[in-house]
Parts: C-alpha cells; structure tokens; sequence
C-alpha cells in the first residue's frame, strides 16, 4: 500500500516538473520570439507604466499576439521589468527580450532636424513644425518673442543667427531647445571665424561678417568660389562701390518675390536692395555654413569687382565692366543654346 502510494505521489511530482519545465520552455520560447513587426516601429511607453498595462500596450499596437506568458517573464527574468518611460524605436527582428531590455536601458528613440544652408529662419521654424516628435512652443510667435525667448536683447534679428546641421533629439525635446542648440553654435563658430579673420577687412563687428557671409552662401554653391565671391564683394566695399547682388533685392522683396526679379524690382528701395543702399544690407538674407563664413572672413586676394553665371553650374569673375559685359554676353549665349535644344 506504501509503494503505491509513493508511486503515486512521484508521478505527481514528476507531472509538476514536467508541467513546470513546459513552461519555463514556453516563456524561454516566447522571450525568444521576435515582436510581430515588419519595419521600423517607434513605440511609446507612457510614464507610470505597470507590468499589465505594458502587456496590454504591447497586444493593442499588436507587437506580440498575446500577452499569456508575459508576466510569467517578468517573473522568471525580474531584471527585465525595470522598463522606463520613454519613446523606443522597435526595428524588424527584434525579440520580446531584447524589447525589453531596451525599455529598461532607457535609450529613447533619436529623430533628427535638418537645417540646411541658404535658407530662413522660416523654413526652420517650418521644418519643426513638421517634425512629429518635437514639442511645439513657438506656433503663433513672431521673431520678437521668439527671440526673447532665446534671452536675445530686445529687437535683435534672429535671420542667420543658427548653425545649420542635422539635430538629433528624443521625443518631447521643445523647438526652443534645439533653435537653442542651434544659436549657440552658431555663436560660437562665429567668434572663432571672427577671432581668426584677416584684420584688415572693413568690417567694424562679427555681425558685419555674418552678414556677408550669408551673401556669400546665396550667390555660390561652388566651394572653391566662394572666397572668390568674397574678393568681389570686399573690394567693392573698399571701392565705395555698391555689392548690387540679386540675392539681398530677393530678400528685401519679402513674399512678392515670385521667381524672378525686373529691372523695376532693382531700382525699387528697401532696407536690403544693394543696387540701391550703400554697404551691407542691416542684417543676414540667409543663414550661413561655415565654409562661407571662412570665405567671409579670409577672403581671396583679387582685383574682381564683377561676377556672373556661366551657364555651366559656376561663375565667371572679371575685374572691369567691358570684361563682364562680355561674361553676361557669353552666359546668354549659353542661355540661348540651351533652350534652343
């Protein structure tokens, strides 16, 4: 009767390890399986987050089936369940461990902003009111508040005062913060382009140069130009000449420049027409990379007080008017063969 009962109680014991492993092989098996994505998946984890509503965000934005065996793997694996708030990205492969391995890292997602070269302060603002992760605080602000916000003087221009780069920033980061990021770059590359300029160009401040080499940026996109362009506009300044470039007409036109300038839009006034105002116009057109900001402040030693398109991506530099003359003559020319094809 006792060896009975023994054999009963060790196939017991026997059906409890076997229901025991079987389990522990199911949570192995579905630690190890990968989350039910097919490409890059950003996920959010909401501050305060618990062990159930976690398995429930994960079936409801159905990256795993079900969530039967999850809080059994928490359990068998109780380092995992240190996750944090915070917005992942999930990528195609990725296994429930490793996911939550990543929660509890707490290395949010990176997104990134681009800030290209050439452009305003409002295709800035715009390209960070288009970015889906960033925290917008500016919508409906005008340059006045948003640089008082920045803790710039009152009425100081905020055109050309941002380095352009691509920003990298995690979700919820403010589009003050990274404008931040950007203005205090670009001051510091400045003061150094400043601190390392060629002392005998007319320029009384750091903002002068700024302003020249936005200029700069907007009349070439050729590199080994750009101090050539430099020369042009230095020399004139010297001369008492006026810089006459299109791209200060452009800017001073403001939203009534559709594509293309008249010859009436250069003979009409405003603060930042250079075939009608002498010296520099009273602020940045664009904002600067630091290649033109270096051309700005070394520029070329040349004779040139004239520049044109040559038809070919570059320009042609001539250093009297009856050689430019014939450089606008030979673009046209190029123009014409052009179009004629």
């Amino acid at each position: 009767m006792k060896r009975k009962k023994l054999k009963i109680i060790l196939l017991v014991v026997i059906l409890i390890l076997a229901s025991l492993y079987w389990g522990y092989q199911k949570v192995k098996r579905f630690a190890d399986t990968s989350l039910a994505i097919g490409q890059e998946t950003i996920f959010k984890l909401p501050s305060g987050t618990g062990r159930v509503a976690l398995a429930g965000l994960l079936v409801r934005d159905k990256l795993i089936h079900n969530g039967r065996w999850f809080p059994w793997l928490l359990h068998l694996e109780p380092e995992l369940a240190e996750f944090k708030a915070g917005t992942y990205r999930l990528t195609p492969g990725m296994t429930v461990r490793q996911m939550l391995k990543l929660l509890a890292s707490g290395k949010e997602a990176q997104f990134s902003a681009r800030f290209i070269e050439g452009s305003r302060l409002r295709d800035w603002l715009q390209v960070l009111q288009e970015s889906k992760y960033v925290k917008h605080t500016l919508a409906g602000k005008d340059n006045a508040q948003i640089a008082v916000a920045l803790g710039l003087p009152k009425g100081s221009s905020l055109e050309g005062r941002f380095y352009p780069d691509t920003y990298l920033y995690t979700a919820g980061t403010t589009d003050l913060a990274l404008l931040k990021r950007s203005h205090v770059r670009m001051e510091k590359i400045l003061q150094d382009v400043w601190n390392k300029r060629d002392t005998s160009l007319p320029y009384k401040t750091a903002e002068e140069l700024l302003i020249m080499a936005s200029i700069i940026e907007k009349e070439t996109a050729v590199p080994e130009e750009r101090t050539k362009v430099a020369s042009v506009f230095i020399n004139r300044l010297r001369l008492g000449m006026r810089l006459q470039t299109d791209p200060t007409v452009i800017y001073g036109m403001g939203e009534s420049y559709t594509g293309s300038i008249s010859r009436k839009d250069l003979e009409t006034p405003t603060l930042y027409n250079t075939y009608v105002i002498d010296g520099l116009p009273p602020t940045p057109i664009a904002i600067p990379s630091r290649a033109s900001l270096e051309a700005a402040a070394n520029p070329a030693k040349t004779d040139y007080l004239y520049f044109v398109a040559d038809g070919k991506g570059g320009h042609t530099f001539t250093t009297n008017l009856t050689s430019h003359n014939e450089a606008v003559r030979a673009y046209r020319k190029v123009q014409k063969e052009k179009n004629e094809k």
